[in-house]
């Protein structure tokens, strides 16, 4: 279990109350460190954090389409360099107590990342936004803009991150980018999906959709039983695209605590979840279901030989999205230079991803972890299978603060191999370098 840090307890829980997250890699009831702020914060407390962060990916040249670089080769948001720095995400949030019962949480994100690139511009939101009430006994309602409950990976606090690239699992079926649903978009009837340029969609939603929620957490002994129960909308605030369009979202999950509280708990946990939309497109209502479970053992954070393990799986059916498959160039034809959306309900996509930790010092930690995504594989001519094996090296100098590295090794498979273009693009994955420092303040 967790022992005394010369910093106290209850200075690093406030703190990490008020950042919105838990910065500290072993909080494991994200509801309660995320929906409410501690019983002794302030009525008003101001807090933040910026990740700097360097990029590099130079790319196979071997086997390219009209000279060109494929997207999977090239750095988000913004897909125009190979190797880059910027500040991924840079937040600034108002966190605490109206009274005993209510508390309130808001934050702005003036970072680099997919939730700022609306519309192919730069454009800083509002990305957390709610209040919650704690009146009703085994009940508490948090209402606003909210994290949705979902895979126990997309409800972790940024500081809690062990790599700077998320999984290629979560990252394409939890972070969906949104789309303007007025918009008039072309049809491919041979493939049976929308093609959306890159330049017209409106960002993802960080795993966030307004809505109201009813959750908490119940304990016995070293058990501990925790549900969250979402009813939302299926729209992005930031883009100001206010959907009609219904979300549902829920998760259970049973805990065995070791001990500790707050972020420095140690225990082995289990959770199951799910999520259904029905986003609209020309008029059209699809729908979209998400669903999966995990598992978790954690102990022993910032001490030599603490330890984790992670288990995720996930499986998405109807509304998939195919990222474009390169960047824009004169010649290259429309579906390789335009996002594909599969909106039918007879599409799935699966995934699953192991990671573990291990602290070599109270300071060093090493990762490892193996991402599968498996895209389409209800259509042999559509099929993608993602595969990355990452390795990472952290230094924490402090609960708040740390510098990460890690390098992916990437690898693109296209089973049917259907035609020269597609083995072009699997032929051009390379690995890639990332570095970054999280700094709270």
């Amino acid at each position: 279990m967790y022992h005394g840090h010369k910093i106290s307890r209850n200075t690093l829980i406030v703190a990490a109350a008020m950042l919105g997250l838990s910065p500290l890699a072993h909080a494991a009831n994200w509801f309660e460190l995320q929906g409410i702020s501690p019983a002794k914060a302030p009525i008003f407390g101001v807090s933040g954090f910026i990740e700097p962060s360097l990029y590099a990916q130079p790319g196979n040249e071997d086997s390219l389409e009209n000279n060109q670089i494929p997207h999977i080769d090239l750095i988000a948001p913004g897909f125009s360099q190979s190797t880059t720095a910027n500040i991924l995400r840079a937040r600034i949030m108002l966190r605490g107590n109206l009274n005993k019962h209510i508390s309130y949480f808001f934050g702005g994100e003036f970072g680099d990342n997919g939730f700022t690139h609306v519309r192919g511009g730069y454009q800083p939101g509002l990305i957390d936004g709610h209040f919650t009430f704690s009146y009703i006994p085994g009940a508490r309602i948090e209402a606003g803009l909210i994290r949705a409950p979902s895979a126990e990976g997309a409800m972790q606090g940024f500081m809690s991150y062990n790599f700077v690239l998320s999984s290629t699992m979560i990252g394409q079926l939890m972070q969906q980018p949104m789309y303007n649903s007025s918009n008039p978009y072309k049809i491919n009837t041979k493939l049976n999906a929308y093609l959306i340029n890159g330049q017209q969609t409106l960002g993802v939603n960080a795993f966030r959709y307004p809505g109201i929620m009813a959750f908490d957490w119940f304990r016995n002994g070293h058990w501990e039983f925790t549900y969250g129960a979402m009813i939302g909308m299926f729209g992005t605030v930031a883009a100001g695209n206010q959907s009609s369009s219904p979300l549902y979202a829920a998760r259970l999950q049973e805990a065995y605590i070791f001990g500790g509280k707050g972020p420095f708990r140690s225990d082995v946990q289990a959770g199951i979840w799910y999520q259904h939309a029905s986003p609209e497109l020309n008029d059209t209502s699809y729908s979209m279901n998400r669903y999966g479970v995990d598992v978790q053992y954690l102990q022993g954070y910032m001490h030599q030989w603490g330890r984790q393990f992670r288990f995720q799986y996930m499986r998405g059916t109807g509304w998939i999205s195919a990222a474009s498959a390169f960047s824009s160039a004169p010649g290259l034809a429309a579906p390789l230079t335009n996002t594909q959306l599969y909106p039918g309900s007879e599409n799935t996509a699966n995934g699953y991803m192991l990671e573990g930790g291990l602290f070599l010092t109270k300071h060093i930690e090493a990762n490892l972890r193996y991402d599968y995504y498996d895209r389409l594989p209800n259509d042999p001519a559509q099929q993608r299978i993602f595969k990355t094996w990452a390795i990472g090296l952290q230094y924490h100098f402090t609960p708040l603060t740390k510098i990460m590295a890690g390098y992916y090794f990437r690898t693109l498979d296209v089973p049917h191999q259907p035609n020269p273009v597609a083995n072009s693009i699997s032929d051009a994955v390379d690995n890639e370098f990332a570095m970054q420092a999280m700094i709270a303040f």
